[in-house]
């Protein structure tokens, strides 16, 4: 009976033993699968995110040197002019970098690129390729020579990344207007600026700036204009033997900046000189006293104030004296000037009697509501800000009223002006297309339509029988008015230092266009003559709408070349 249950209990413990090996081979042989699982699923991940990644990197332009991740220039927008010239576009170019951790002999690498690369910082260069780093820029935006004449070095450790790089097909025709980028592609003057302001610098910080999906930005500036325009100044700053000159077209109906100008100017595919001071763009960033030019707002101000017209007279028989000041007239006629006769005759007298007639309030609250106070508003980063008198005084008034006292714009006295020819709408100047009824909606009235009409006559008046007789341009109705301002030095005006304007209309039946030229410090042309406005501003006025007016679709007509009459008004 005891060996019989020790035989059972034996062939029990067998049959339990046997149960839980296989519950252990059963249990461990899950494990492992879940184990292989598991592997699989991370080796998965691994080479979907390699996959992922080599798909991005696919997706960006290729690398031809190579070399390892760094900073890549951003795309930019083409800028073109309203008829669709181009005026800024990228290129591809080629920039130098080393990788330190590779190059052999930095001494080597420096001798050899000093070959080709004269003006390297060797210094510099020498801390860069010791630093140890994976990746240093030495040389950016290369050319394609230099390129080729460093790849025959065979340096190892030294490559090439392609980048793009702003180039301006017209170099400095446009080159206040359209500006600069940096080294980075982006935009740090002129409308290249106000373009990343708009939101492309956001774009380019996000990786979106694809060159495929940037569209073409459009200015209404007309390149044959421009190339007219800076032809006209250039040949007028070497003629008068000035120190600078400008000029801009401005479309009276729209605001729209057709053209401008200004010399010395720089290149913007070579900017080494762009911050000279003497390179100041001075159409819209810098201010000066402009002279007689500021005539044409005194008496715009006299006739829309309702207590003148162009019957009104004003006794220009001896001088006024006020102060310490003494206003006297250039070339005087000594006695009572009907109101065409002042603006024509230029009197300082006449002026300043007409601004005494609205009176200092009233003379200062014009000339702010027609925007030669406030700094301009317009897409254009460099505005300079006006100056005027910190409190005005009689004195002031009476001075501001020929043009001395008060500084503004060039640019801006062209916008204003334009208000006195369009029916007396004041608009922002654009450098963007815009349309007439664009033009209107954002405008605002600013003189009553009679005040137009009265100062058109008295700008084509003074074409035929005034200072801007020298403006004539057979066919195109010309009128305007000059300006000769004398310069500030040490503290006192200098009578043969001069700032001289010339401010014109076209065609004056119906003005479609505003041309304003400025000529810094001219000297005589000849031994013996002056140098006035008449004779140097004027005529870079007649050559610009000659030039010109065809381009801007004025046709001429010859039906009205008639004297105009002096009008009589009850």
């Amino acid at each position: 009976m005891m060996r019989l249950w020790r035989k059972r209990l034996s062939r029990g413990q067998g049959s339990t033993a046997s149960i839980v090996v296989d519950g252990a081979r059963k249990a461990t042989g899950g494990r492992t699968k879940n184990r292989v699982v598991m592997t699989m699923a991370v080796f998965f991940g691994i080479y979907a995110t390699i996959a992922g990644r080599l798909v991005y990197l696919g997706m960006l332009e290729p690398d031809e040197g190579g070399g390892p991740a760094s900073r890549v220039t951003a795309s930019r927008p083409d800028i073109v002019d309203r008829n669709g010239e181009v005026l800024a576009t990228d290129i591809k170019t080629a920039s130098l970098f080393a990788e330190p951790r590779r190059v052999v002999d930095a001494d080597e690498v420096i001798e050899k690129l000093s070959t080709v690369l004269p003006d390297i910082d060797v210094e510099q260069t020498y801390k860069k390729l010791k630093s140890g780093t994976g990746f240093v820029w030495l040389k950016r935006q290369l050319t394609p020579k230099q390129q080729h004449d460093i790849m025959q070095l065979g340096l190892p450790g030294i490559g090439f990344r392609t980048e793009k790089r702003r180039f301006y097909p017209g170099g400095p025709t446009a080159s206040h207007i359209l500006g600069l980028t940096n080294i980075d592609n982006q935009g740090i003057a002129g409308m290249e600026k106000y373009i990343d302001d708009q939101g492309l610098a956001d774009l380019q910080a996000s990786g979106l700036a694809v060159a495929k999906d940037l569209k073409p930005v459009r200015l209404s500036i007309d390149l044959r204009v421009q190339h007219i325009v800076r032809d006209e100044i250039a040949r007028a700053m070497e003629k008068y033997n000035a120190i600078a000159a400008g000029a801009v077209v401005l479309n009276v109906k729209t605001g729209e900046v057709l053209a401008m100008a200004s010399v010395p100017d720089f290149d913007p595919n070579n900017p080494h000189n762009a911050l000279d001071k003497d390179r100041l763009n001075r159409m819209s960033a810098g201010v000066y006293e402009m002279g007689s030019t500021i005539k044409t707002f005194t008496t715009a101000m006299a006739l829309d104030s309702g207590k003148v017209n162009l019957n009104s007279t004003f006794d220009a028989t001896k001088p006024i004296t006020i102060g310490r000041q003494t206003i006297r007239d250039f070339h005087g006629k000594g006695r009572v000037l009907t109101v065409p006769e002042v603006f024509i005759y230029s009197s300082n007298i006449g002026s300043a009697r007409e601004a005494d007639v609205v009176g200092i309030e009233g003379h200062r609250d014009f000339l702010k509501r027609i925007g030669l106070l406030d700094r301009l508003q317009t897409e254009l980063p460099e505005v300079a800000r006006p100056t005027e008198p910190k409190v005005w005084k009689k004195v002031h008034s009476i001075t501001i009223s020929f043009g001395h006292g008060m500084s503004t714009t060039p640019l801006q006295t062209a916008v204003g002006t334009a208000a006195l020819m369009n029916g007396g709408r004041l608009m922002n100047p654009t450098f963007l297309p815009r349309t007439e009824e664009e033009a209107m909606a954002a405008s605002r009235q600013v003189v009553n339509a009679r005040t137009s009409e009265d100062m058109r006559y008295l700008y084509r008046l003074n074409a035929e029988k005034g200072s801007g007789r020298r403006a004539e341009v057979p066919g195109y109705r010309v009128g305007g008015k000059t300006g000769t301002a004398e310069k500030v030095v040490n503290g006192r005006y200098a009578p043969n230092v001069r700032f001289n304007a010339f401010l014109a209309a076209f065609p004056m039946d119906d003005p479609q266009y505003v041309v304003l030229s400025i000529v810094d410090e001219p000297k005589p042309e000849k031994p013996g003559m002056s140098a006035t406005a008449g004779l140097n501003a004027a005529p870079v006025v007649a050559n610009i709408i000659r030039r010109s007016a065809s381009f801007l679709g004025v046709k001429p007509d010859f039906s009205h070349e008639t004297q105009a009459t002096l009008v009589s008004y009850d």
